[in-house]
């Protein structure tokens, strides 16, 4: 058996919401929509992984996503741009990576970052 796809499900009334973080800022396709439910992603090969952890290092708090990107910097000017408050960062972190955290309209907390 080998695992094909991990989807994270985030509850909402209304999925809608996702596209201007999910589908406008950071770029992903519109893969689904049945109303009840909408997928966001990319027909591009993506590693996959479950991370657990305690916290989230550098005594930030423990994201509930993360996303890696080509261009943290250009992925930090389109949020600032669409309006999304910054909660940490951007940092070079010590263990090799750029990152920023900020809310999905959801609520949740969302790391976002490259490696340097």
């Amino acid at each position: 058996m080998k695992v094909q796809r991990i989807l994270a499900n985030v509850a909402t009334p209304d999925p809608a919401r996702a596209a201007t973080f999910y589908q406008q800022v950071l770029g992903l396709d519109l893969l689904m929509d049945h109303g009840w439910i909408q997928t966001y992603g990319s027909q591009a090969q993506m590693t996959v992984q479950l991370s657990f952890a305690s916290e989230g290092g550098s005594d930030a708090p423990l994201p509930d996503l993360s996303i890696e990107v080509d261009d943290v910097d250009a992925a930090l000017e389109r949020m600032r741009a669409a309006g999304f408050a910054i909660e940490y960062g951007p940092a070079d972190e010590p263990w090799g990576v750029r990152r920023f955290y900020v809310r999905d309209p959801f609520g949740k907390l969302v790391n976002i970052l490259a490696h340097i």
